[in-house]
């Protein structure tokens, strides 16, 4: 299966703490194994791996599980704390209230509050000032924490109705609406999100055990590990994938296989924020990432299994895709020493 990328967006927004202390952010990319040669190009992507990578690494340097980016440090091991007291709450709806205290006394920026009307439960982040670009973005990343510690603490994911942004939309509107798989609203005074209250009172079925395992891998697994894999998009990737070294299904073949017509095909698509060629573009463009990675592969050998019958045409693709030359991002990206083959 191959994993979706993050884009080069997200490594801004992490690095705009360590900017702001003064501390020099190229080491900490070349820790995480990312390019500073990336930074300049918009289009560019990372590896989820890399992703995780540098959150961990900006957190030790900072000694600051927020990354710098509030007004004061989160003092490491907060998160692991702060699980290790939702484990032994009853419901989902407990584990929120214990979690959001506990927080209220860690993060002076803002508040995070739950409410139900309606049938209808709503988190919601409240931040007393104007935020700054930094603060925006902590919000942002707590509201996607709340969601998925949530679901892991529930072991499902827990369906939402919509989700509420504030002020523009980000520039990669496609990827959070993916991620949430729901509707976004934009120019909302707060962040927030609204699913149904009956969730709340799902049991919270982690333990200690299932605890340390989960901590290991964190953050990583909440980028991935509640996916809805149900989604049409998801799929479709999913069958287009079994296809990439050669021609891919027409939109007619794939909605011949999910039993769908092409109209609702395109609708439902449309609806997740995704178009049938810009989604073969991406799978293409995360599974170049992914060999990319790997030095026994070629560039020829990494054309012929994405479908390109010539490595210049690859070399095009990708560089439209990602605004850098798949050689140039395999250089920058080799591990000190190594020797990932360039043919």
């Amino acid at each position: 299966m191959t994993h979706h990328t993050i884009a080069i967006h997200h490594v801004e927004q992490v690095l705009q703490g360590a900017e702001r202390r003064g501390v020099e952010t190229g080491p900490l990319l070349q820790r995480a194994g990312i390019s500073e040669a990336l930074m300049e190009a918009p289009l560019a992507r990372i590896s989820q791996e890399q992703y995780a990578r540098l959150l961990r690494v900006v957190q030790r340097a900072l000694r600051d599980e927020f990354w710098g980016l509030c007004s004061r440090p989160l003092r490491l091991g907060s998160f692991a704390q702060c699980c290790r007291l939702l484990i032994h709450t009853p419901t989902v709806a407990e584990a929120l209230r214990v979690g959001f205290r506990y927080f209220h006394g860690e993060l002076p920026d803002f508040v995070a509050r739950l409410g139900v009307a309606d049938g209808l439960a709503t988190v919601r982040i409240v931040t007393p000032r104007v935020p700054d670009p930094s603060l925006l973005y902590a919000e942002r990343t707590f509201l996607f924490f709340t969601f998925g510690v949530s679901s892991w603490l529930a072991a499902r994911r827990i369906p939402l109705l919509h989700v509420d942004y504030r002020g523009a939309p980000p520039p990669n509107v496609a990827e959070t609406a993916r991620v949430f798989q729901a509707r976004l609203r934009y120019g909302q005074p707060h962040f927030g999100l609204t699913f149904d209250a009956r969730w709340l009172q799902l049991p919270i079925v982690q333990n200690k055990q299932t605890l340390r395992e989960f901590l290991q891998q964190a953050p990583a697994n909440l980028l991935v590990k509640y996916r809805d894999k149900t989604s049409v998009t998801e799929r479709i990737r999913r069958l287009l994938r079994s296809h990439l070294r050669g021609e891919m299904p027409s939109l007619d073949e794939v909605s011949r296989v999910l039993g769908l017509t092409p109209q609702t095909l395109r609708r439902r698509m449309q609806e997740e924020g995704q178009g049938f060629q810009s989604l073969k573009d991406h799978l293409r463009r995360d599974a170049a990432i992914e060999y990319l990675a790997r030095p026994d592969m070629t560039l020829l050998d990494i054309a012929d299994q994405l479908g390109f019958s010539e490595a210049s045409t690859f070399h095009r693709a990708f560089k439209k895709w990602t605004g850098v030359a798949p050689g140039e991002y395999r250089q920058r990206h080799r591990p000190a020493g190594g020797g990932a083959a360039m043919r």
